[in-house]
Formats: C-alpha cells, structure tokens, sequence
C-alpha cells in the first residue's frame, strides 16, 4: 500500500493588514473628497484662509515678507486647484487609479496641510484654517490631530501601495477633474451653490445675534490647593477664583460682530426694519467696474418702491464718496461696516444684498444682478 500523504494546508482569505489598509484608503478618500468639495463651495473662504496665512508668515518671517505678500494675488486660483486636487486625488484613491503617484501625492498635500494647522494651534495665528470650510469649525489643535492622523493613515497605505492592483479608472478621475473645477469656477462666479454662512438667504440676523438658549457657566475655583468646580459662584470666600468656562458652547449666537453705522449715528437697529438693500463694495480698488450700471439700474427701479437701497463699505469716506460720484450713485446714502463682516456676507465685490425686516430674502453676486421687478417680488 502506498503510503498516505497530507497535503500542506492553504491559507485563505484577505491578510488583516491588507484590510487595514483597505479601510485606511477608504477613510482617507471619503475624508479628502468631503473636505474638498465643501471647500470648493466657497473657494473665496479658502481664499481668504490662504491670505491670512500668508499675511501672519510675511509678519513672522520678515526676511520673505516679499515672498509671501507676492503670493496674495494669486490666492483665490490657489484655493481653487488646492481644493480640486483634494477631490481629485480622494477619488483616485478610492478609484486605485495609479496608486503609487497618488498615494505620494497625498502625502505631500497632507504634509502642507499639517503644516499650517501646526503652526495655527501652536503660535495661535489663525485660529481657523477653514480645513472644513464653514461647515465644520475645529479648534486648531482639533485640526492638527486630525491631519496627523490622516497623515499616519496615509503613510500606513504608501507602506502597502505595491498590494493596491491599478485600475484603468482614468475616465473617472477626468471626469472628476472637469466637474470640482467646474464647481470652484461656478462658485467663484456666481456665489456659493450651497451658503453654509450666517448671512445666507433665510437666516434671520437679529435672532443670530442671540444665543439660542440662556448661556450656563461652570466656576473653576481652588483651595487648599484643590480644584472645584460650581454651577453657581460659590459663596465661600475662602475659595480662590481661577476661570469661568462656558457649558454650552453651542448655543452661543452665530453673530457677534454684526454692526452698521456712519459718523453720526449707530444703524444697526434701522437695518432690521422695512425692507434695505445694500449695495456692498468691499473696496473700491479691486472692483468689478462693469458690474455698476445693472446696478445703477436697479437703484434707478426701486425708485419709489418700498425698497430702500443703501451702500455698504468698510472703505474710508473719501473712498467711497468718490466711487458714488464716479459711478453716477450719489443719491444712495453710504454706511460702514467691518470689512471682515463685509467679506462674510458677500463674496463679490460689490454685490447685492436683500433684507426684509432683518431676514435675508437675497443675495447676489455682481454676475447676477437681479432687475428691481424680481427684488419688490422677494420683498412681498
């Protein structure tokens, strides 16, 4: 009899850490494609991120301060390719189109990434790099562990790269690119399809200026070299008073700084009553200068109408007084507003604005100036 022989068993199924680093692709692919679209929403933010940065390196680095306020003009086609590219390579990723080159160029985004978010927590410069645009706020160390954590996501997957088998999805990734850069240009020209601010259509300002609910504080006392903590000041005065530390945090009012005024008096309170529209000019030196005669023309049709428009600037008086008589619009009264305000509610310059009793009924870039007809309607 021949003697029996047992075959070697085969091992089968996936090796765990080629699942993990199936997994790791997957969350790092959602996690890029998500951050970058909500950016390409409103690629001005982004732009106005990118400014920031580059205006707190040129004050800290004074050797290339140059260098980096020569990069300001470029800012907004920045924020456009650098939000792209994050949707473009989330989705390659996903795709496992080309992986090599993907997955290293991943890394290098994430790096420059981490970078900024670094030095925002740890020098407290910009206390929001917008990683999410305006629809998720992080704290700057939230941020920076976020990216670290992607950044050992993706070097876990350049480790196992060479298991990734190519696919010939490069129709997807050209589909892709065409369609974020369509996006950011749309967004660029026309506002952001989805307004994710404060000041969107909708959004009543007075109530955003209060909280949605009463603020509730806990005290951080101390004594006898022990900390405590109180819902109400304790009246033991043997207590040391260290901080009050708001519980609610997410009740704050999402407005703050929302302020309208001239030389001679504080507006605000008139803006919420009846119906304004704001003329709003950022500043007069970068402005769209062929965008004023619709506007003139809808001035012209409110004429009469229940509409009162009004300017809005953070430019000084003699700026504005001479852009009014300029473009032939010095019958339309000018108030002040902070320019960071400015930049919040409008992302063109100048734009139109259209409050009815303090809630906004529209918005619109200077691409799309309305007619008077369609504003008296919005109003009605």
């Amino acid at each position: 009899m021949n003697p029996v022989t047992t075959q070697p068993k085969v091992k089968t199924g996936t090796p765990p850490m080629l699942i993990a680093a199936r997994i790791a692709k997957v969350l790092v692919g959602v996690v890029f494609i998500f951050s970058g679209l909500i950016k390409l929403n409103d690629p001005v933010g982004t732009q106005i991120k990118f400014e920031e940065y580059f205006e707190v390196f040129a004050q800290d680095l004074p050797f290339l301060h140059d260098f980096f306020m020569g990069l300001v003009p470029f800012t907004l086609v920045m924020s456009v390719l650098f939000c792209a590219a994050e949707v473009i390579l989330g989705v390659a990723l996903l795709a496992s189109y080309k992986p090599k080159v993907t997955t290293w160029l991943l890394f290098f985004l994430i790096i420059f990434f981490t970078f900024l978010t670094f030095y925002s927590a740890y020098f407290n410069r910009v206390t929001d790099c917008g990683c999410f645009g305006d629809a998720i706020k992080l704290k700057p160390w939230t941020s920076f562990g976020k990216d670290v954590v992607l950044t050992i996501l993706i070097l876990f997957i350049i480790g196992h790269r060479n298991r990734i088998r190519p696919r010939n999805t490069g129709w997807l990734v050209s589909i892709t690119t065409v369609l974020t850069l369509g996006l950011g240009i749309y967004a660029v020209q026309f506002l952001p399809p989805l307004d994710l601010l404060p000041y969107a259509v909708g959004k009543s300002i007075p109530d955003a200026m209060k909280p949605s609910e009463p603020l509730r504080y806990k005290y951080v006392m101390e004594k006898d070299g022990k900390t405590s903590e109180f819902d109400k000041y304790p009246s033991d005065q043997s207590y040391t008073f260290k901080e009050m530390v708001l519980v609610n945090e997410n009740a704050k009012p999402k407005i703050t700084d929302y302020r309208i005024w001239n030389d001679e008096t504080d507006f605000t309170q008139q803006t919420f009553e009846g119906n304004k529209l704001f003329i709003i000019v950022k500043n007069t030196k970068h402005i769209d200068a062929g965008s004023i005669p619709a506007i003139r023309a809808l001035v012209e049709g409110l004429r009469g109408s229940t509409v009162s428009p009004y300017i809005l600037t953070s430019t000084s008086d003699d700026e504005i007084k001479a852009f009014r008589k300029e473009f032939q619009l010095e019958n339309v009264p000018y108030y002040k507003a902070d320019a960071t305000v400015l930049k919040t509610i409008m992302r063109s310059n100048p734009g139109t604005w259209l409050l009815h009793d303090g809630v906004v009924r529209g918005k619109w870039h200077y691409n799309a100036t309305p007619e008077a007809a369609e504003v008296i309607e919005r109003v009605k």
